[in-house]
């Protein structure tokens, strides 16, 4: 099943979280807090928004999807950005990774965004079979940067 996150889900978003930082070799990377999780997704101004897949069984949480919105000036609508899906190894091939996709580009055709896009590291060949195989198709001719750290402070001029 396939539903909205809810405060209560936040612990275990916050494992799952903290697995996919392991799977993708950056845990050390991955610093937020439950706390923070809950501002940024039920605060008084989300900036986020989640949904999850639960064990048809159990009920418990095995999967989530993170995604927040984007805009694109070409098209002059907005889009959604999908920070992180993830679903428990021993929960793949159930159909959740799919569910949380479908779920999310319903919303896209629902509201009338054009665009539901994300990153996926080139060395995650099972991550990207799986997206080919719904029809998504890689945007190779864009290179992503980014500012953190200490690089962030230096380019804002605050360092």
């Amino acid at each position: 099943m396939i539903r909205p996150a809810t405060p209560a889900d936040l612990p275990a978003i916050h494992a799952l979280i903290r697995e996919l930082a392991e799977y993708e070799r950056a845990l050390e990377e991955a610093k937020a807090t439950e706390e923070q999780l809950h501002e940024a997704l039920f605060g008084s101004g989300p900036a986020a928004y989640a949904h999850v897949a639960t064990d048809d069984s159990t009920g418990a949480v095995i999967g989530y999807a993170i995604w927040f919105l984007n805009f694109s000036t070409w098209r002059g609508v907005h889009g959604i950005y999908l920070e992180d899906l993830y679903v428990r190894p021993t929960a793949r091939g159930g159909g959740h990774g799919k569910a949380l996709l479908t779920a999310l580009a319903r919303i896209c055709v629902e509201r009338g965004y054009q665009r539901l896009e994300w990153s996926v590291l080139n060395w995650n060949t099972p991550a990207i079979d799986f997206y080919e195989a719904l029809g998504a198709r890689p945007q190779d001719e864009w290179t992503v940067y980014r500012l953190t750290d200490e690089a962030l402070a230096k380019a804002s001029g605050t360092s």
